[in-house]
């Protein structure tokens, strides 16, 4: 069976208008206000099918980092799909090896880790500046002040005025 699969393309800088113009061409593109991602729905039997076909069509006009399927698959894994030189593809093999595993297996692990590593230090920062507001105010305090400015953050119109301010 043959779906649509929604596709982001981040880019190494922002794209052009000529080579928006031409990438449209080959695809239907719909581009972030910098022109530095873009989204697009490609017809393919799978994810990993669909990002391939768009980095074949578009790896030529565009100056492309990265393409991922927008939803997560049903393993809850989004893809990647990124250039490789080839120095870097034999470190890939090469570490690969040496753990015994495939390549695909080991940028898998090195991704998932990495991921990891980085959201553990986010909360490690979090846990630490909450620490430093505690020794200043009150649990209470700081509740009451998380709990309006979220609050207030979440009635932000985009343009930065709140909803509940008269135009």
């Amino acid at each position: 069976m043959t779906a649509h699969y929604a596709i982001e393309i981040t880019l190494t800088r922002p794209a052009t208008n000529c080579e928006l113009r031409r990438a449209r061409r080959a695809v239907a593109l719909a581009s972030n206000n910098d022109h530095t991602q873009l989204l697009t729905l490609q017809r393919a039997k799978s994810p990993g099918r669909a990002l391939r076909v768009l980095r074949h069509r578009l790896d030529a006009v565009l100056p492309i980092d990265v393409l991922t399927n927008h939803y997560p698959d049903r393993q809850d894994c989004v893809l990647l799909n990124f250039a490789l030189s080839h120095t870097d593809r034999t470190a890939i093999r090469q570490a690969a090896a040496a753990r015994g595993q495939r390549p695909r297996d080991f940028l898998r692990q090195s991704v998932t880790d990495a991921v990891a590593r980085h959201e553990e230090e986010r909360a490690r920062h979090l846990e630490t500046q909450l620490e430093g507001l505690l020794a200043q105010h009150t649990p209470e305090e700081l509740l009451f002040c998380a709990a309006s400015t979220l609050l207030d953050h979440r009635n932000r119109l985009p343009s930065g005025k709140s909803s509940s301010t008269p135009s």
